[in-house]
């Protein structure tokens, strides 16, 4: 039989022309792979076990395991589950309890288990990717069991054993390098330390490319020192109280709580993180048959440029206003790297942008909408909520990237920052805390500085709330406002006013005047309308805007035509996205 790679003997060579993209995920997403990628460098980091409570162990940090040219098809989405960190453990008032296990991670085949929780000082610590300390109490209480499941090379270690020693002294959590340390004489034992993976990837990556370090145990009355926290983002143990979580998107262990005199409630575990690059390689001894097959295959490795830094602005669709003296809608979410945050690495390709559009609404309520939301790679923007309605007893407002406002006899406004992001990407909207009398306005929605504004209670006070305030943004190279919420409806006086920035609608007020439409293409929530059949204001549409170095990246382009790139006075490109469409870079 012939030999695929002209009769060289040795393992069969694999080449991927992957362009050395490179993706951070901190929370679950998917990632869909490159055409010509075949091998990837990854690591999957699951989250950290949190510290228990009172005088007790250190969390143990989450199961880390790395994968060195790990085959991967081409052009095949995968799904990425970052696992969220364990919770602290309760203490004073509360019975003291241990922490909870961090959550897995995975990627392809790969399962990283969650950091093991840190015992009470009448408690071992638990098992988990690494083990969570013992607490401090008597007898002495072992630590929790690492590498478990067990996986070959191991995904982290032991928990030290929390010590009598005269003093009680916790153990420290478990790290992926090190194993916990064990309560020493005059102090808790330290968590054990993290693993440094930054080789297998392109600097910058978040915390250095160190994780997974184990919490520190926590002190007691008679040893009044808390532990340290292993390298990599371990939570400090407490010295008279709380401790300090793990840090996050690190998959480190929570410090183990205290017991000096204060409430020892244990830190809790840091969430994890999974980085995956996509691989341009082609070494070994290769023929030129070997060579002309992977060319044709399109896996052999082409010249270009590496991943560069992008800057990104993503803001959903912003609720539509409620009609009939309802509540104004809240702006869409609105998430940003510029400037000072994250930025998202990516190579050659072609990436999808989605735009949301702003909520619908109507005179009397059936029609009013949430808004729709803006996607860019894994940052997703939640629409806004829309206006509730004009009855405490179906006040149907709604949570969102920033929540609706109530109507005029209702109670609560809708939650902003639903789901939950770090940074938050909006606010809540108002309610009205003493519904009732006839002449009330609606409350307005939240906005993404600021949480909408209340309408006045009682009948000789009936304007609308005021939207909450949007943010100014200067990514396209001047500062715009975005994502402004819309104020509330009324029934004899003016309506809200809509968010200072300019983006929200306005309330609408009798006789003639319906609410405000948000801003197109700033996320703005919509104003709530007067008495039917005058309606509220459709929310406003979302839009995406991508800044990158103009030097770095030699060809960007966007489709369809409608949305555009401009030049900023600094000479970095910026490509906005007013509809949804494709950012083609290379």
């Amino acid at each position: 039989m012939a030999r695929t790679n002209g009769g060289i003997i040795g393992k069969t060579n694999k080449a991927s022309f992957g362009k050395c993209t490179q993706t951070v995920f901190t929370s679950s997403c998917s990632v869909t792979t490159q055409p010509g990628t075949r091998l990837v460098n990854t690591v999957v980091v699951a989250g950290g076990g949190g510290g228990g409570g009172e005088s007790s162990g250190g969390g143990g940090a989450g199961g880390l395991r790395t994968g060195a040219s790990f085959s991967v098809c081409g052009a095949t989405s995968y799904s990425i589950t970052v696992g969220s960190g364990g919770a602290g453990g309760a203490s004073f008032p509360s019975s003291p309890a241990p922490g909870s296990q961090g959550s897995s991670s995975t990627f392809s085949t790969i399962t990283s288990a969650g950091g093991g929780a840190g015992g009470t000082y009448s408690d071992p610590g638990i098992a988990g990717g690494s083990g969570g300390g013992g607490g401090g109490g008597s007898p002495d209480k072992i630590g929790g069991v690492g590498n478990t499941p067990p996986v070959s090379p191991p995904q982290g270690n032991p928990g030290g054993i929390g010590k009598i020693l005269g003093c009680r002294s916790s153990g420290g959590g478990g790290g992926s390098s090190t194993v916990g340390q064990d309560g020493q004489p005059t102090s808790a034992g330290t968590g054990g330390a993290g693993t440094d993976v930054s080789s297998l990837f392109t600097s910058p990556i978040p915390n250095s490319g160190v994780y997974a370090g184990g919490g520190g145990g926590g002190a007691n009355r008679s040893n009044p020192t808390g532990a340290a926290g292993g390298s990599g983002g371990g939570g400090t143990g407490g010295d008279n109280g709380a401790a300090t979580a793990g840090t996050t998107n690190t998959g480190s262990g929570g410090g183990g709580g205290g017991q000096t005199g204060g409430p020892g409630v244990g830190g809790a575990g840091g969430s994890g993180i999974v980085i995956v690059k996509e691989l341009n390689k082609a070494s070994g001894v290769w023929s030129l048959q070997s060579q002309l097959a992977a060319k044709q295959q399109g896996t052999w490795p082409k010249p270009g440029f590496g991943p560069v830094s992008f800057d990104y602005l993503v803001v959903a669709g912003g609720g539509g206003g409620f009609g009939d003296v309802g509540g104004g809608g809240g702006a869409g979410g609105y998430r940003t790297s510029f400037p000072g945050g994250t930025k998202i690495e990516l190579g050659c390709g072609s990436y999808s942008i989605t735009v949301g559009g702003g909520g619908a609404t109507s005179s009397s309520g059936p029609g009013v909408g949430a808004g729709n939301p803006s996607i860019f790679e894994c940052i997703t923007s939640a629409g806004g909520g829309k206006g509730g309605l004009n009855s405490q007893s179906n006040a149907c407002f709604s949570a969102g990237g920033s929540g609706g406002g109530t109507g005029h006899r209702g109670s609560f406004g809708g939650t902003g920052n639903s789901p939950p992001t770090s940074p938050p990407q909006g606010n809540p909207g108002a309610g009205i805390p003493s519904a009732g009398g006839s002449n009330f306005g609606g409350s307005g929605g939240g906005g993404a500085s600021e949480a909408g504004v209340a309408a006045p209670c009682g009948s000789c006070s009936s304007t609308g709330g005021r939207g909450g305030a949007g943010s100014p943004n200067s990514i396209t190279g001047s500062a715009v406002s975005y994502a402004g919420g819309g104020g509330g409806g009324s029934y004899l006086q003016p309506g809200g006013a809509g968010s200072p920035c300019g983006t929200g609608g306005a309330g609408g007020s009798i006789p003639s005047t319906p609410g405000s439409a948000g801003t197109i293409n700033r996320g703005g929530g919509g104003g709530g309308g007067t008495s039917a059949p005058l309606p509220g204001g459709a929310g406003g549409s979302g839009v995406v805007v991508v800044r990158f170095p103009s030097a770095k990246v030699p060809a960007v382009s966007v489709s369809p035509g409608a949305n555009a790139i401009t030049t900023t006075p600094g000479g970095c490109g910026v490509a906005t996205f007013t509809v949804s469409g494709q950012l083609i870079i290379g």
